[in-house]
């Protein structure tokens, strides 16, 4: 480490890890997969999700000196984002279950040249941290795949300190983000595609008003609430090059196009490049997008111990 490391949990599980909260291997394998797309696209990925970033950093009141955990990482946003906030005297965590995900934010902290940021491989839902850690913690997109959210919930509220704020972010109505249907519904005419089970993990899985924050309020979360929030996703590319990065970032893109006959792909190619450029604009992509921000707190000591 380039700096005293987080104190970590004792764990009474003996390799650390509760299988029962683990992601599914096929999960884990999908996302293993796609790591090093992710590290490609590592720039635009950012530009495109910027907002929701800043979103993250108001509603967890983030600020400098603080130490600040984010859960389901990626290869490395927003905590790296986070780390040039809080400066040199904050610390910043990305834990995430996908090694290659993790080693890709580890480069780019190398490169960066950051002191302050640290990852590690872990579940959302057994944090290799004490109680009372960080000042913050924050997910972008990453609690529609926590495989027990409530318990991923608790153990953030665990380690974060008394009044210590966690913010998350999870995508809104699908029919409101054309980043992802403009290209499904093209799919979806050679490929059928059966609604996920209710509490399958999916990017649209907390999607309704509501699901989340109930989710907070039985981990225990006080004062939970969300917002709204709408931006422009903005990618410095072509329709053609849109088409190959969602192509290679979503492995779920990629076995549907891997059910096509060549005449169908070429078909399915062309119309979906049609429909993308409804939103080419000079400057590259430009979408519409709405996302739900999740708040709450952790209650302070006082209250844990019912004197406030």
């Amino acid at each position: 480490m380039v700096f005293d490391s987080f104190p970590s949990s004792p764990s009474s599980d003996p390799d650390g890890i509760l299988l029962r909260m683990q992601p599914s291997q096929e999960v884990l394998n999908r996302w293993t997969h796609v790591a090093p797309f992710w590290e490609k696209y590592r720039p635009i990925i950012r530009q495109m999700f910027r907002s929701v970033t800043d979103a993250l950093v108001v509603d967890g009141r983030i600020g400098r000196r603080h130490a600040v955990l984010d859960i389901a990482t990626g290869p490395g946003e927003p905590a790296l984002t986070i780390a040039s906030l809080v400066g040199p005297e904050g610390r910043v965590c990305g834990i995430d279950p996908v090694l290659e995900m993790v080693e890709a934010a580890r480069r780019e902290a190398d490169r960066l040249a950051f002191k302050n940021a640290q990852f590690e491989v872990a579940p959302a839902d057994q944090l290799p941290f004490s109680a009372d850690t960080f000042d913050a913690a924050v997910s972008r997109f990453g609690a529609m795949f926590f495989p027990s959210p409530v318990d991923a919930v608790r153990e953030m509220l665990r380690v974060l300190k008394p009044a210590g704020k966690l913010a998350l972010a999870v995508w809104h109505l699908a029919e409101n983000n054309p980043f992802f249907y403009t290209l499904s519904r093209v799919l979806g005419r050679y490929v059928d595609s059966p609604p996920p089970a209710p509490d399958a993990p999916d990017p649209f899985r907390f999607a309704n008003p509501g699901m989340l924050r109930d989710v907070l309020s039985e981990a225990g979360a006080l004062a939970p609430c969300e917002r709204v929030l709408q931006f422009t996703m903005e990618a410095p590319i072509s329709v053609e090059d849109f088409w190959t990065l969602r192509m290679e970032m979503s492995e779920t893109l990629r076995q549907k196009v891997s059910m096509l006959s060549m005449q169908q792909l070429t078909e399915a190619k062309r119309s979906a490049l049609e429909a993308l450029r409804e939103y080419s604009t000079e400057h590259g992509m430009s979408f519409p997008a709405e996302v739900l921000i999740v708040s709450a707190s952790k209650s302070r000591r006082v209250d844990v111990l019912g004197l406030g």
